[in-house]
């Protein structure tokens, strides 16, 4: 059975711009990689403070441990962050955003992941300057590996670009990761569709496919709203994000759509498949009762000839007959032999 586990924060009957921390058994990390065309730099700091970001590097700010409010105020104040927007940063149950300020950008979505028969949803915050990305996440584990190899690696041209295709870069790892969400729910799928055509489920295939449904609406409602978000984003005018790499943005907004495809296919081949179950559920019935139909027609015609030679009256003058007995019985095997007869040629059965 899937599940969905996600920690929301409360946020009911707080003032606007109070920071809401959840307790975990992690402590918060701050992660910094440097780099440039022609040199790397990775390493874990205490504090943070705008000393650490240098001119000549694009500067990866990665922050584990939203649940830490005093570092996230920290961070906030340095880079002086409007106090919604750290609101938003630690409040779990933020839903997927874009915000435009004079000096920064900031995207809020979901990291969604398998853990066991769980999806995973952990909200990451994307923060947009003029030579960083400082990105926010609840726990350690993420989908940005492919983009640090390629930093280290100096693979792609990801190390002549600027902070603004670093931000690109790990928007389109976090959508990319969100197809292998989808092509592993595709896989249940199929599988489930083969069984269900070929009227080989059993007794949990009503529950599979209820899970699968509530999962197509889950990833619908984690995926949908960065339909607006990245169309908004590739068209904004901001001396932040550079032309060329609006045109990477809009490849990203295409993959969205490819998602938001997929998951309707996905949300007609369940209402589909439990059309054909609920049909395949009634035909069975059907036949069972065509059968016990049969039966009981078969047996109403001889129950009767039973009927009456059980009365109990004493003037029955074939009962006296010494072939009386063979006779009936025969007699009750004929009308049996022809009423099936006619059954078959009728095609019931």
């Amino acid at each position: 059975m899937r599940k969905f586990s996600r920690v929301k924060s409360s946020e009911i009957g707080h003032t606007p711009g109070t920071l809401h921390g959840i307790e975990k058994d992690i402590e918060a990390e701050i992660e910094l990689i440097q780099f440039n065309e022609d040199n790397v730099k990775k390493k874990t700091v205490e504090d943070f403070s705008l000393e650490l970001l240098e001119a000549d590097y694009v500067n990866w700010v990665n922050i584990t441990g939203i649940h830490d409010v005093e570092l996230v105020k920290e961070v906030g104040k340095a880079i002086d962050l409007h106090p919604l927007t750290l609101e938003d940063i630690t409040n779990t149950r933020q839903r997927p955003k874009k915000e435009e300020f004079d000096d920064y950008i900031i995207t809020i979505l979901d990291m969604l992941s398998y853990q066991g028969e769980y999806i995973q949803s952990e909200q990451v915050s994307l923060i947009l300057l003029k030579n960083t990305v400082i990105t926010f996440q609840e726990a350690r584990g993420d989908d940005f590996n492919p983009v640090r190899v390629r930093i280290e690696e100096n693979k792609g041209q990801i190390r002549k670009k600027k902070a603004d295709y670093l931000f690109y870069a790990l928007l389109d790892s976090i959508v990319d990761n969100y197809f292998h969400i989808l092509e592993r729910n595709e896989e249940v799928l199929e599988e489930l569709d083969d069984l269900v055509v070929a009227a080989k489920t059993g007794a949990d295939t009503l529950e599979t496919i209820q899970n699968l449904k509530q999962e197509i609406v889950f990833l619908r409602k984690t995926i949908w709203p960065l339909n607006t978000i990245l169309g908004n984003l590739y068209r904004i005018e901001s001396p932040l994000i550079k032309q060329e790499t609006d045109y990477y943005l809009r490849d990203v907004y295409d993959h969205i759509g490819q998602l938001m495809d997929e998951i309707d296919v996905s949300r007609d081949m369940l209402s589909s498949m439990l059309d054909i179950y609920l049909s395949n559920k009634s035909n069975k019935m059907n036949e069972v009762m065509q059968f016990l139909t049969v039966i009981s027609t078969i047996f109403i015609p001889l129950t009767f000839i039973a009927g009456v030679y059980g009365m109990n009256f004493a003037y029955m003058p074939e009962l006296e007959h010494e072939l009386a007995y063979p006779a009936v019985m025969f007699l009750m095997l004929v009308i049996a032999v022809i009423q099936l007869i006619y059954f078959k040629r009728k095609k019931w059965f």
